[in-house]
């Protein structure tokens, strides 16, 4: 990611410095920093762990220019509120939050501290800012900034949308002459116009730094087995924490119970577990080492654990927006991180269906059908991955990325055309009135009750296709999906309907290629960049092992002291800083990255201390 140097002892830069630990800001840090304090409003757009709580936490400190001054985050989740101002309780920064958690005595506290212009930052819901109480409470405090996070939110177009952000448009108005911050890792030109609109932002920059996560290495498969599958898969991830995306409420939760049963540590989060076992399995895997999130999309949203592994996919998104969005939340520390994702026309048939049956308008209907095309025709492009994805936000790559499934195992392709052609020909004669299932079993002359009771085999096309195994038709009729000449009908059961594309592959006028799907699950060794495999302490040695727990443990002993996550305290990448250098004195552990002069003051005696009894 690029670097921006500031001016040397610049106050941000102090800041970030002397606060932070880190010696240089990052992409559009500044440059939004310097719009926030020059009273102008900005729509900022960074990856995942790109550093975007930094563009309003340092004009906080700073106070723009304003004395007692306080910046309003509009943050949409408790527990996102809750884990940004833990950690910035463990910086030193005076920080508080506005929301149902609180009792009504602790809630006085706050807004008493915010009134005597005690707090430098105040993170509130949507919901509760809209409040006419609310907005008069605020109206007494002199409000410098205000951040409007996870601002992907507001659009319509957006995979999270919520009702609640379509409001705040009303705060040019109810606060007038203040500032604006709009904050998103992911936006396509339309989601960031339609941000700039509903927001009602004034003149404002649209700052983008790079989208690219070279330290996350992409993986897509065909769904075959989806247990086996994932069981190899987490074998190179044991002990590590990760996240496992499901469509459905029953998979989260028969998925967590067959982890657990192997051995892992897995937790069920969705949408119909009551809140309070919501709220303790997050607890757990942002507190403990090495647990496994079993969700749908309702968890992830702001959760800022650094030491994510792997974020996999058992069931297809909605959209590449979707997608890259939920991949963000691993590696945000920068070590290496794994995305895996399977897939197969089920899904495909199952999100159409979704769409169709939403109450929305056609057009809404038809930007979700698009969205999804776009996403199948990236799970099956088998040249670099990384450059479609960056490319669908409007970055343009300079190479391969040397880190992905395709460029570090090529795909092999063949001529496809005479398969294409049995195929199509096999929807046609059966009515195109049966989903893929069915038209395989035809083309491999299976004897089914369901082939009986329509004298499928008095068909000419009846066994035409015996000379190769079903998982070949399955993935050549999910490509021909992708390539237009089959389509799913939702309306008719994921029935199987040709196109108008699909005349001149029967005609022979068009020769298609057809990708050739492995016959095992990849393994991941080959070229390319650096992947973590096995187990967490893999790539640590033997002779550095007990520093390496004894820092651990001393990060866990102090995080339950603090009652914050082990993250708050230190990263696992300053931990591995701390490793290799064996700072053991003042001046040198004050340098290690991460480090600023509040944490070195909590912690650091601790952990010199760890470092000089391992010598």
């Amino acid at each position: 990611m690029p670097v921006i140097l500031p001016a040397v002892n610049s106050p941000a830069q102090q800041i970030l410095q002397e606060v932070y630990g880190y010696d240089a800001f990052r992409g559009q840090q500044k440059a939004a920093i310097d719009r926030a304090l020059a009273g102008q409003d900005s729509l900022v757009l960074m990856p995942t762990g790109g550093g975007k709580s930094v563009c309003y936490q340092i004009p906080a400190q700073l106070g723009t220019g304003k004395d007692q001054s306080t910046v309003l985050v509009v943050s949409p989740l408790i527990a996102l509120m809750q884990d940004q101002v833990s950690a910035l309780h463990a910086l030193g920064v005076p920080a508080a939050f506005l929301n149902s958690s609180l009792s009504h005595h602790e809630q006085d506290d706050v807004i008493a501290q915010l009134r005597n212009g005690q707090l430098r930052l105040l993170y509130i819901a949507p919901e509760r800012l809209v409040q006419p109480g609310t907005r008069a409470m605020l109206r007494d405090v002199n409000i410098a900034l205000i951040a409007i996070d996870e601002a992907h939110c507001v659009s319509q177009w957006g995979h999270d949308f919520r009702q609640d952000y379509l409001a705040l448009h009303e705060l040019r108005n109810w606060f007038p002459g203040v500032p604006r911050m709009a904050l998103t890792a992911t936006a396509t030109e339309l989601t960031r116009t339609e941000i700039i609109e509903r927001l009602a932002l004034t003149n404002a920059a649209t700052l983008v730094s790079d989208f690219d996560r070279p330290n996350i290495r992409y993986q897509v498969q065909a769904k075959t087995d989806g247990s086996s599958q994932l069981n190899t898969f987490l074998q190179r991830h044991k002990g590590e924490a990760g996240i496992i995306y499901c469509l459905s409420r029953k998979k989260t939760e028969s998925t967590a119970e067959r982890l657990n049963r192997q051995g892992y540590t897995a937790l069920p989060y969705h949408a119909g577990l009551p809140p309070e076992t919501r709220s303790e399995h997050q607890r757990r895997f942002l507190l403990e080492d090495g647990v496994i999130i079993v969700a749908t999309i309702a968890f992830g949203m702001g959760i800022d654990k650094p030491d994510v592994r792997f974020v996999a996919h058992l069931d297809l998104p909605k959209s590449l927006e979707a997608y890259y969005q939920e991949t963000g939340r691993a590696g945000r520390d920068g070590e290496p991180a794994e995305a895996w994702m399977i897939y197969g026309l089920q899904d495909v048939v199952r999100l159409r269906q979704m769409a169709e049956e939403s109450i929305a308008g056609e057009e809404y209907k038809r930007h979700e059908r698009q969205k999804l095309d776009t996403l199948l025709g990236w799970c099956e492009v088998t040249s670099c991955r990384r450059t479609p994805l960056l490319a669908y936000f409007g970055e343009q790559a300079d190479a391969e990325c040397g880190n992905c499934d395709n460029c570090q195992q090529p795909p092999a392709t063949r001529d496809g055309t005479e398969d294409a052609q049995k195929l199509l020909s096999t929807v046609y004669r059966t009515g195109q009135r049966f989903g893929a299932a069915h038209v395989v079993d035809v083309l491999l002359g299976k004897d089914t009750a369901k082939i009986k009771q329509h004298g499928h085999t008095q068909l000419s096309v009846f066994g035409i296709g015996i000379g190769k195994p079903a998982q070949v038709w399955r993935s050549a009729i999910r490509q021909l999906v992708v390539q237009g000449c089959l389509r799913v009908d939702p309306e008719r059961f994921g029935a199987l309907v040709l196109t108008e594309s699909s005349r001149s592959v029967l005609r022979g006028e068009e020769t298609l290629h057809l990708r050739e799907d492995p016959a095992a699950p990849r393994s991941g060794k080959g070229g390319g960049k650096k992947t973590r495999t096995g187990s967490a302490t893999a790539d640590i040695p033997t002779a550095d092992l007990p520093l390496w727990e004894a820092l651990r443990e001393c990060r866990q002993r102090l995080a339950l002291e603090y009652n914050v996550p082990p993250y708050v305290i230190f990263h696992d990448k300053t931990l591995r800083q701390m490793l290799s250098e064996r700072s053991a004195d003042t001046d040198a552990f004050l340098h290690l990255s991460g480090v600023g002069q509040a944490k070195l003051e909590r912690y650091g005696d601790e952990f010199m201390a760890v470092i000089r009894e391992h010598g």
